[in-house]
């Protein structure tokens, strides 16, 4: 057989010195003998109790040795595995992190009764569970919950995902990780792009594949958190970031531009409306207003706008002329609402066309806003 770590001198040191020391590097060795595949069945054994004799050792420096040159073992007898992961962490995180050894089982118990610095090792897994993920998120450990999401071999459910964002949805670490999970669901994306910058509500959208109307009432929602007005109150610096961003993957279409714009997003407007035709804020704003309307017209033309939009589009602008933010409680619904109101009110007067689509969305969007909103308003 083939020369191994261990030799007849290893054992001669340890019984003439069986110090702390030479019991942690023959613990490397035998963990290496067992790891090299060259082992006969009596020797496998014959290891095997070794193990079990030294996970008892009293010398955390001597488990240390075993855990880490046999924490990716696949050999490795499930009681021992468990002994080293159930140790002191200085033991316990390598097998936690690497065994495959520890079943699903294993991991929940661990999870639920011991360190968190266990429980960050077990979100750092190369898999994850759905049932390890679950326990994970509930143990209420941030940081755990943090790498977790971070962990692209991680199956984490809608449920928890949804827990994540109730219970740690204000964290910047934690909305980073999710918004860059490979695969985030829509009811999640939703609620986390309450809470998230503009910047990372623009690679949400980006990199997730949500339906355009699903992409469209993102966008609105983000800037509902922004102070909006006709005029350049808002961050401007923030609503170019998404902006940019949505144009980058694809996703700022004519269609989402014109709902936002019919539900009195002048600030994501005039930004997107520069994005799609290549000039300046500045410049897209001069031809937007433009009162000879031949400004609006071309900027249209350079941004793709079809045509048979250009009229809703107007008509919409022409809206915001006239229409303002009263500073009181729910006036971004009452805006919306009034601006949808007054726009579907001009739909055949004005000859305004809509894709069927887009006037389907705006009427449900109208249906959400509450009409008490308004009338409640008006009677103050």
């Amino acid at each position: 057989m083939a020369k191994k770590n261990l030799t007849k001198d290893d054992v001669s040191r340890l019984m003439s010195d069986p110090s702390g020391d030479n019991r942690a590097e023959t613990a490397a060795k035998v963990a290496g003998d067992f790891g090299s595949g060259l082992l006969s069945d009596n020797e496998r054994q014959l290891a095997e109790e070794i193990f079990r004799f030294m996970v008892k050792d009293a010398e955390v420096r001597v488990r240390e040795a075993l855990a880490r040159n046999l924490k990716e073992s696949p050999d490795l007898p499930h009681d021992v595995a468990l002994s080293l992961a159930q140790d002191v962490d200085q033991v316990a995180l390598p097998i936690l992190q690497f065994s495959d050894v520890l079943t699903d089982d294993d991991l929940i118990e661990i999870i639920q009764s011991q360190s968190g610095d266990k429980q960050t090792a077990i979100a750092g897994r190369s898999s994850v569970s759905d049932s390890v993920s679950e326990a994970l998120v509930d143990s209420g450990n941030e940081k755990a919950v943090t790498s977790l999401l971070a962990n692209e071999g991680a199956e984490i459910s809608e449920n928890s995902l949804k827990k994540v964002v109730d219970d740690y949805g204000e964290r910047e670490q934690i909305q980073d990780a999710m918004v860059h999970r490979p695969k985030l669901p829509v009811s999640v994306a939703e609620k986390l792009v309450t809470m998230v910058s503009e910047k990372l509500a623009g690679e949400l959208i980006g990199r997730h594949d949500l339906p355009e109307n699903a992409a469209t009432d993102l966008i609105l929602r983000t800037r509902e958190r922004a102070i909006i007005s006709l005029s350049t109150d808002s961050d401007a610096g923030d609503v170019d970031i998404l902006v940019r961003q949505l144009h980058k993957n694809g996703r700022l279409t004519p269609s989402i531009v014109l709902r936002g714009l019919c539900m009195g997003d002048m600030t994501f407007f005039e930004a997107a409306m520069a994005e799609l035709a290549g000039v300046s804020l500045a410049n897209a704003r001069q031809l937007i207003y433009d009162s000879g309307r031949l400004g609006l017209r071309t900027l249209c033309r350079e941004a793709k706008i079809p045509l048979p939009q250009l009229i809703a589009v107007r008509a919409a602008i022409d809206v915001s002329q006239e229409m303002e933010y009263d500073g009181r409680e729910h006036d971004r619904e009452r805006y919306s609402r009034r601006m949808i109101e007054r726009i579907m009110t001009q739909y055949d007067d004005l000859g305004v066309e809509f894709e069927s689509s887009d006037l389907n969305y705006l009427l449900t969007k109208m249906s959400q806003l509450p009409s008490d909103i308004a009338d409640n308003a008006d009677a103050a």
